[in-house]
């Protein structure tokens, strides 16, 4: 049996940072991807916003693939709104290329002396009588094999089944998760200095389409669904939009996934810490989470690394995790969803009444904030118990 201080499973964003963090704070780190390649398939937008991003990586033009103006926000019948840069949320700034920015990250955590292992799954995981250990199973090709450490970190998506193992409901119900379409377009006309979000419950139910340009006439165009609300697929509301918008695009790639759109009440067990998608640390309104899943890891490694040297890692000592994460970008996931539960009850009819509202007024341009206030101003009686999500 092999013997770590901390195993995390999923070398995405959140676990690659979270392996880097307690590997720079001198702890022996596994970190496991089930995948044989690291940043593939990518299943995301791939955007991010520049500000908190920059605070934790240094950025490289290796992995960036476009530098992003602001973000154009259309109504069913098409009237839009401009929020610039700075304003438009974590997920507009840079659109990445993920297979490359993922690989980066990894390679930050083997450099900080995390030992990495590919085509690895994790199949099981055992708890000591008193939580002094626990021992994750894997299997490699047709190779089973048990792995001690005294932090499990999973870092395993939507669904958890780290989560699972720890007794943690990862369950979600079908107004809690979007599914999620997506195409890589070429040969498109169209603006590459901004992302566009198109919302209408007959073009996307329950949640919206999106456009993040990546270059040179091409960007990743995908929809998100609710499943309780939706009659068919998203491919099918995604292959209508694309018709009617983007007839002359060409497909690149294709691919397909869920996002959850409600955040854990705790993402931490004995022995056991959630991060990422798989403590559904994701923006409920636009579905991006690598800025969270960023913070997210960057948290779990501080507090592994404190756990590990007081020797307790029960769910009260791990709890400082969940209290960092939700005094951070908790509270606005919190907010998030208050607002997306809103949108959900709106039909077409009544987002394109609040667009009108304040189409021609300064708000066109403006910070989501500012927008938010004059919407509710326009629109008491629609939005009125919308006021604490500013």
């Amino acid at each position: 049996m092999i013997d770590y201080d901390v195993v995390v499973v999923g070398a995405g964003p959140a676990g690659s940072m979270a392996a880097k963090t307690a590997a720079e704070n001198g702890l022996d780190v596994l970190l496991l991807e089930k995948r044989p390649e690291i940043g593939t398939p990518v299943r995301c937008a791939e955007g991010v916003g520049k500000e908190h991003f920059e605070k934790l990586v240094k950025v490289d033009k290796k992995w960036v693939a476009a530098d992003i103006s602001g973000a154009k926000i259309y109504s069913p019948d098409g009237t839009e709104i401009i929020l610039k840069e700075q304003f438009a949320g974590n997920e507009v700034g840079y659109v990445l290329e993920r297979k490359i920015f993922d690989r980066h990250l990894v390679k930050l955590a083997a450099n900080a002396g995390a030992n990495v292992m590919v085509k690895t799954t994790a199949v099981g995981l055992k708890r000591s009588s008193k939580f002094r250990t626990a021992e994750v199973t894997i299997q490699k090709m047709d190779e089973i094999d048990s792995i001690e450490t005294k932090i499990v970190i999973g870092a395993d998506g939507v669904e958890s089944r780290v989560g699972k193992w720890a007794g943690i409901d990862t369950t979600l119900a079908l107004n809690e998760i979007e599914s999620c379409a997506q195409y890589q377009l070429t040969n498109l006309d169209i603006d590459q200095n901004y992302c566009y979000f198109w919302l209408g419950n007959t073009s996307a139910p329950g949640g919206y389409i999106w456009y993040f340009p990546k270059g040179k006439n091409t960007a990743n165009v995908g929809i998100g669904v609710l499943p309780s609300k939706a009659k068919r697929n998203p491919k099918y509301y995604l292959d209508n939009f694309i018709s009617n918008k983007f007839p002359e695009g060409e497909i690149i790639e294709f691919v397909v996934g869920s996002e959850p759109v409600s955040p854990l009440e705790s993402a931490v067990a004995d022995n056991v810490m959630l991060v990422g998608d798989a403590a559904r640390h994701v923006n409920p309104i636009t579905g991006g989470g690598i800025v969270n899943a960023l913070v997210g890891g960057l948290f779990a490694g501080i507090v592994a690394t404190d756990s590990i040297e007081k020797g307790n890692y029960h769910a009260k000592a791990l709890k400082k995790y969940d209290d960092l994460w939700k005094n951070d970008f908790g509270k606005k996931l919190v907010r998030y969803t208050k607002l997306q539960h809103k949108l959900i009850e709106m039909d077409d009819e009544t987002l394109n009444t609040i667009f009108h509202s304040i189409s021609d007024s300064k708000t066109k341009e403006a910070s989501l904030k500012k927008l938010i206030i004059d919407l509710i101003k326009k629109n008491p009686k629609l939005l009125w118990d919308l006021k604490d999500v500013i």
